[in-house]
């Protein structure tokens, strides 16, 4: 256990040790010209990740839940209207749709990328249906081409919450460019992230970048002169600073993730289910995450190796206590979304980070293995 004691998550020290004269410059910089709110840093991000995304517009804000809020509020999602989106995912995702008086009506998802199902979608479709949310989770974007298909014979907007996908491909292009508008987050534990909240909306549409960086700032299209009715989503220029040195580094750590999920998956090769990314896509691996029999005790075990794993997420949307007016609604309970379900009750999240060395992962595989075989023998 000795060996394994001070094990990482998700290593943010380590990073921050490898490029500190970078972001200690950058964030020096801010401190020097003393503009902390929408200074230059954050006009100098937003080019550089619409760039890379190749979208016309990157509108940075204060979170990845602020990037959901503002692209719903800029389509003009409301009371009574409904977002489709999958059950299996972070919080934020359906609590953004009911906080708007939205209600969020769930399909279930594929069960090999847990993503959305497409072919769920469309029977999920009503009159008082305004938008599609599909999410990009772990670190792959959901099958965006079959969701903008069917949104389009719909005449529906498509929203990504690719909040654990900046940075990955499908068919060649961008997460958070593969739709109407695409969210993501800079949360610290991300790919790509800050330290603190931190978010960004993606559109090539003028109109809506138009709204979306004038309800990000209270509705202002210029001081004082409010045109709508917005919020305070800005992103803090300190978090640009450092998210604007981390992205010099993002390439290399974005390969160094695919080769420490490409020796998790050789090591733990017919032991567990581990994940599988679909053709044509690229994951960033947000999580590399297995799927086990008897969780809580697979866990267990692995905790007291001094191995740190954790559950993304256990309990499915549909059956958070929060929503059991929708239940009763739509008639929902155990057993309506089953690949979702069956997800939230074996899925376990693996340390996973650019600096995880050969012995790191080692150490972690044996330590499932072990705990495999311990709570078979229970």
């Amino acid at each position: 256990m000795s060996e394994n004691k001070g094990m990482e998550f998700i290593d943010l020290k380590t990073q921050y040790r490898r490029l500190k004269p970078a972001i200690d410059a950058r964030i020096q910089a801010v401190l020097d010209h003393g503009q902390y709110i929408l200074g230059p840093e954050v006009r100098e991000l937003e080019g550089r990740l619409a760039t890379r995304t190749e979208a016309k517009y990157c509108i940075t804000c204060a979170s990845g839940t602020d990037a959901l809020l503002l692209a719903m509020m800029t389509i003009g999602i409301g009371p009574g209207d409904e977002v489709i989106t999958p059950p299996f995912t972070f919080f934020a995702t359906g609590e953004m749709i009911a906080l708007l008086g939205a209600v969020p009506v769930f399909a279930d998802i594929d069960p090999t990328t847990y993503n959305i199902d497409p072919e769920k979608i469309e029977a999920a479709i009503t009159p008082r249906t305004r938008a599609i949310m599909p999410v990009s989770l772990y670190g792959q974007p959901a099958a965006m081409d079959a969701i903008n298909a069917i949104a389009a014979r719909q005449n529906l907007p498509v929203i990504e919450d690719a909040a654990q996908s900046f940075g990955a491909l499908y068919n060649g292009r961008h997460s958070g460019n593969l739709s109407t508008i695409g969210c993501t987050s800079f949360f610290p534990s991300k790919p790509l992230g800050c330290y603190g909240d931190g978010g960004a909306c993606f559109t090539s549409d003028d109109a809506l970048a138009t709204a979306m960086f004038e309800l990000r700032n209270h509705g202002q299209d210029r001081r004082y002169h409010h045109t709508r009715i917005g919020i305070n989503g800005r992103m803090d220029t300190l978090q640009a600073a450092v998210l604007l040195a981390k992205l010099d580094a993002f390439d290399a750590e974005l390969l160094a993730r695919n080769e420490a999920a490409d020796c998790y998956t050789s090591m733990l090769k017919g032991a567990v289910q581990t994940p599988s990314v679909a053709p044509r896509c690229s994951s960033v691996w947000a999580q590399y995450t297995i799927e086990v029999d008897d969780r809580e005790a697979v866990e267990s075990a692995m905790r007291e190796a001094g191995i740190p794993a954790t559950v993304h997420y256990p309990v499915a949307l549909h059956l958070q206590p929060v929503f059991s007016s929708l239940r009763q609604q739509f008639g929902l309970g155990t057993g309506s979304f089953p690949h979702a379900e069956r997800a939230a009750a074996r899925v376990l999240s693996l340390p996973m980070h650019p600096y995880l060395s050969p012995g790191d992962i080692q150490r972690v595989t044996d330590a499932v293995k072990a705990a495999l075989h311990q709570a078979s023998v229970r």
